[in-house]
């Protein structure tokens, strides 16, 4: 599954807007409006950032935290990003008439701007969650594994692969979704040249080995730190665990007392079997949602 928002079930009596579309230094535009030159490098090139933030109860979740990792996306690939004020009040322009009701998720993209030089281009959309992301919260998802084709620690040492850097350049990460798709999977677990578990194509992997809530440490093996998988492992003391960051393979993460993909959009949601072969049933997939103040 895509951490793009599906069309949304909403209740008749609320009014939920297709898209709403802002765009920096020119406001609200029409879902329509065209946004990109032709020769924007974001088109030509996937030369840019993005963060999707989860909308609840009409305001962005954790912005701040998103804000702070798309600065150093920035940072990464040099791009002249607007200030982190600038995007609130981007976001909050966006947000003005979204429905409180309505669970949404919100993208802001910074682009290098024009081939031939210019400003970066920045612009913010917000769509609804649909069905789909919801039933994988609700019934949990299988995935395959597949080869990144890079060894662990590689990116450390190769700051020109942009480790940990949320780009827009997706076509790889779409790619292998639509390969596990077509075999009937539900999304990809990536892994490095040795065998070692790293992250999925829109999300961050947690698991529980024992008592101990568990992720893949980005530093080192450069990939995308995942905010709602670090707000969660920083309060994994209250279902009596303790945190971590190691390494692991598809074969441990089988052996584990749980396994799940987190995401901003999709929150928390447990995978069911790994190529084929069913996980431990994790107990506190439940309790880890509601914590993080998901619906179903």
């Amino acid at each position: 599954m895509s951490d793009r928002a599906d069309a949304a079930e909403s209740p008749t009596d609320i009014a939920v807007p297709e898209r709403l579309v802002a765009v920096l230094g020119r406001g609200l535009v029409p879902a329509d409006t065209p946004i990109l030159r032709a020769d924007d490098l974001g088109a030509l090139r996937g030369d840019g950032i993005f963060e999707t933030l989860h909308i609840r109860r009409g305001r962005p979740w954790m912005l701040h935290e998103h804000l702070r990792r798309m600065s150093g996306s920035a940072a990464r690939l040099d791009l002249a990003l607007p200030s982190a004020d600038a995007l609130a009040e981007l976001i909050d322009l966006l947000l003005a008439d979204w429905p409180a009701e309505v669970e949404g998720a919100a993208r802001v993209v910074c682009t290098r701007g024009a081939e031939a030089g210019s400003d970066v281009t920045v612009f913010a959309t917000v769509t609804a969650i649909g069905p789909a992301v919801v039933r994988a919260r609700r019934d949990g998802i299988t995935v395959a594994t597949a080869s990144l084709g890079l060894a662990a620690d590689v990116r450390e040492r190769a700051p020109w692969l942009l480790g940990g850097a949320k780009t827009i350049s997706y076509a790889v990460n779409m790619a292998s979704q639509r390969w596990a798709q077509a075999q009937g999977i539900d999304d990809v677990l990536w892994i490095s040249a040795e065998g070692y578990a790293l992250e999925g194509p829109t999300s961050t992997l947690i698991w529980l080995d024992g008592t101990t809530l568990c992720t893949v440490p980005a530093e080192t093996t450069g990939i995308l730190a995942g905010t709602t998988a670090r707000w969660l492992l920083e309060r994994a003391d209250v279902f009596g665990y303790d945190a971590d960051e190691r390494m692991i393979t598809p074969t441990g993460l089988l052996e584990s007392a749980g396994v799940w993909f987190t995401s901003s959009v999709r929150g928390v949601v447990e995978i069911r079997a790994i190529d084929g072969v069913g996980t431990t049933p994790a107990k506190d997939t439940v309790r880890m949602r509601e914590l993080l103040g998901f619906e179903v």
